[in-house]
């Protein structure tokens, strides 16, 4: 039976180069970075030069670079490190942040005491920039704004060049989860005013249990994994240096002819889109995703007319592979927190399915789903 993987976002297929120099640095590079003699040296050189890549690609440091095992991790090591080290008294989010934010903020307010607060949002999801500005004018509290680059279920994309332009005039630090948003956008860290930056290699064809932080250079973090100092003091553990070397390799390549790889990926997304509207008419598209300007070309969240639970469950068994919103709660099939934000209770009850593409996404693909699509509903 064909399948087809529209799951995208959720993780995207390794890259047989990034398996490639991942499995000689298996062999080659045994040595324990913090080592001091030869095998060690080499495999320090080995990683350092990998930092160096990452950060020449998206136009930072390499001391502003920090190894972790992920997004979640990241996000925990910025947000805990707000309010334990650096002193932040009052945070504000959305609440269509990942849990990955939003857990972590309700955990650290249960230890201690700052203000959170939530930016409004439209209909949409978008970020009310006046209410941003109206919430940090109130207070001359040192605040720090966590906002992600692109939601991971809608797509939206964030303005970030203008949200950075805000918090530097109210003198907050910025924190975005750009999860969504490395490897699929020229990113350039000294034309934005970003303090932090998360991202995680699995989303752009890299290997999972990897990922780092940008910490702007005038901002100190502290480690929350203590052990043997590694990353310069800010994340004990030794480093995987396989997966760090395969991250560097997906990252080169993900942004190799990168406008070419959008126009082919969006040019799907927009066959989609036309191909559901003449066979749903009553179709909608939920946040921003069907608007080429202001949503990521990876991401298309659907809401089709119809209750059906079992939409999901019937597309996996004709061989469709999607979600219905993050697929990082271990495989839970609730409603969409972010979802729940920005519909009412009759277009909520309706079932809502996020598709997302990759490179390897085509146009035939497209037609499969559709004709499975007609079945299932």
């Amino acid at each position: 039976m064909k399948k087809v993987y529209f799951d995208n976002a959720a993780t995207t297929p390794i890259l047989k180069e990034v398996v490639d120099v991942m499995a000689k640095s298996m062999i080659e590079n045994y040595g324990n970075p913090s080592s001091i003699h030869e095998v060690g040296r080499k495999a320090k050189v080995q990683l350092e030069t990998a930092r160096k890549k990452m950060a020449s690609l998206l136009n930072a440091n390499s001391n502003e670079i920090v190894f972790t095992s992920g997004g979640t991790e990241g996000n925990n090591l910025v947000l805990r490190n707000a309010v334990e080290n650096l002193k932040v008294k009052r945070i504000i989010t959305s609440k269509i942040e990942h849990h990955a934010v939003l857990d972590v903020l309700l955990e650290l307010k249960k230890e201690y005491d700052f203000q959170l607060d939530f930016v409004g949002l439209n209909d949409k999801g978008e970020v009310d920039l006046n209410d941003l500005i109206d919430k940090l004018s109130s207070t001359d509290s040192l605040t720090l704004v966590s906002l992600m680059w692109v939601n991971n279920e809608l797509g939206n994309i964030l303005p970030v060049e203008k949200v950075g332009e805000i918090c530097k005039n109210h003198k907050a630090l910025f924190h975005t989860d750009a999860v969504q948003a490395v490897g699929h956008f020229q990113i350039d860290l000294k034309a934005v005013n970003v303090d932090f930056l998360v991202a995680s290699a699995h989303k752009f064809h890299g290997p999972n249990g990897v990922g780092f932080v940008f910490v702007k250079k005038d901002v100190t973090v502290k480690p929350i994994i203590h052990g043997g100092g590694q990353e310069k003091g800010k994340r004990s553990g030794t480093e995987d240096i396989h997966a760090v070397l395969g991250m560097q390799k997906a990252l080169e390549i993900s942004l190799t002819d990168l406008g070419e790889k959008a126009k082919l990926i969006s040019g799907v997304k927009e066959y989609f889109i036309g191909l559901l509207t003449d066979n749903f008419p009553d179709v909608k598209f939920n946040g921003l995703s069907s608007i080429p300007e202001k949503s990521s070309y990876t991401i298309l969240n659907v809401r089709f007319p119809i209750e059906n639970k079992m939409l999901l469950f019937n597309l996996d068994l004709n061989g469709v592979f999607v979600s219905g919103g993050s697929a990082c709660q271990s495989g839970a099939s609730k409603k969409s927190h972010v979802l729940k934000e920005i519909l009412n209770n009759e277009e909520i009850s309706k079932s809502s399915v996020r598709f997302s593409f990759s490179k390897f996404s085509d146009k035939e693909e497209v037609e499969f789903v559709i004709e499975k699509l007609k079945k299932v509903i």
